[in-house]
């Protein structure tokens, strides 16, 4: 019988990161009855370039709450592991929710085709098929923070099935959206750009891959022992702090918002949620449970993934990202790692909130095409180096 809680299960690890890549002793194998589920808006750098790269964020975020939502209703406290790509998502689930998810996800790449028109690119393939293809994908629970674990991966596995995903790839023509499967309760992006808390700060994006998979565990521990040498702690170089946290009351923000949320548009949705943001400003300020919603915030951000590569987003001083860019362009002549790396003004975040006391998390991206930005210049040295 398939372990449905086989990751809820998984013992968390509260090492730091750089202990945590030390060895493989705190990873393990993901079952062979497992799927990885990957999300993925086509053309993505060309939509940035048009001035979409709000909508994509939108679109990336949503198709992560349809996925929980639709775990949710199962009402079993399943956990999957899931990993933010700022133009897409993957997701590793059991084969018992498979068809229930893919259904879900395909219907919302329907309503997003419809609404936004962006093309989202779903698909699917076996745990099982990816290590008959002899690429490692192992798996850990890592404690980032004292209120949020996220899965760490080692291996070529995620980046394997994503290939093969984006290759095969053909838009869905043969079935209708259906309204009643678009579930994306929580939906919530009000917040401003959000800067430095220090003015000669800046917000880095950065994608970081190593050439040669054996490698990844070394490479990755050796870098993030560097940024923590060049940059400082990862809580002190967190793009999200509490004080810089400042509601955006646009009407057009909301708009946005409910273009993804609802399949139609909606005036008293779009008057409602303006009132509940201009009401926010005061929870925020001046209520108990306001304020402990806004520190936690920066706890429960999505700013470090491991997927096989490093994805991150951190800030710092220009002369500290000369510094590391020089230590990334060494490790690249070395045939170390290949990287990519976005420099900005600011991040901006996209929220699924249940329960501002404690379910809730966000989603965090820098502006000027964030991680798509960086991903541009990655595949510029990935093409150079095949």
């Amino acid at each position: 019988m398939e372990n449905i809680k086989y990751y809820t299960l998984l013992k968390k690890s509260n090492k730091t990161l750089v202990d945590l890549l030390a060895d493989e002793s705190d990873f393990s194998e993901i079952p062979n009855t497992w799927h990885v589920v990957v999300v993925d808006v086509k053309n993505s750098t060309k939509a940035v370039d048009e001035g979409k790269h709000h909508q994509i964020n939108l679109t990336a975020t949503g198709a992560i709450i349809s996925v929980l939502n639709t775990i949710r209703k199962e009402k079993q406290h399943i956990e999957i592991p899931y990993f933010f790509g700022g133009d897409g998502a993957t997701f590793i689930i059991p084969n018992l929710l498979l068809k229930k998810i893919t259904v879900v996800l395909e219907n919302y790449s329907l309503h997003i085709k419809r609404n936004i028109n962006l093309t989202l690119r779903v698909g699917h393939i076996p745990v099982q098929d990816l290590n008959t293809q002899k690429t490692v994908l192992k798996i850990v629970k890592h404690q980032l923070t004292d209120q949020l674990a996220i899965p760490i991966i080692l291996g070529n596995g995620l980046k394997k099935a994503e290939a093969i995903i984006k290759s095969t790839f053909t838009e869905i023509e043969d079935i209708n959206f259906k309204k009643d499967l678009l579930n994306l309760e929580g939906m919530e992006c009000r917040w401003k750009e959000i800067n430095p808390a220090q003015t000669k700060k800046k917000v880095v994006c950065l994608l970081l891959d190593a050439v040669n998979e054996k490698d990844q565990r070394i490479i990755y521990r050796d870098i993030l022992t560097k940024m923590d040498t060049i940059f400082g702690t990862f809580n002190s170089r967190q793009p999200i702090k509490t004080k810089s946290l400042k509601l955006n009351f646009s009407i057009s923000k909301i708009w946005e918002e409910m273009k993804v949320t609802l399949a139609n548009k909606n005036l008293t949705y779009l008057f409602k949620n303006w009132l509940k943001t201009l009401v926010g400003k005061w929870y925020f300020s001046m209520s108990e449970n306001g304020k402990q919603y806004l520190n936690q915030v920066s706890q429960l951000s999505h700013t470090f993934m491991l997927d096989g590569m490093i994805n991150t987003i951190f800030t710092a001083e220009q002369p500290k990202i000369d510094l590391f860019t020089a230590y990334l362009n060494q490790l690249e002549k070395e045939k170390k790692v290949i990287y990519g790396l976005h420099v900005t003004h600011a991040s901006v975040m996209s929220c699924y909130v249940l329960d501002r006391k404690t379910k809730h998390a966000h989603f965090v991206d820098g502006t000027e095409g964030g991680y798509t930005s960086a991903a541009k210049m990655f595949k510029v040295k990935m093409k150079a180096l095949n």
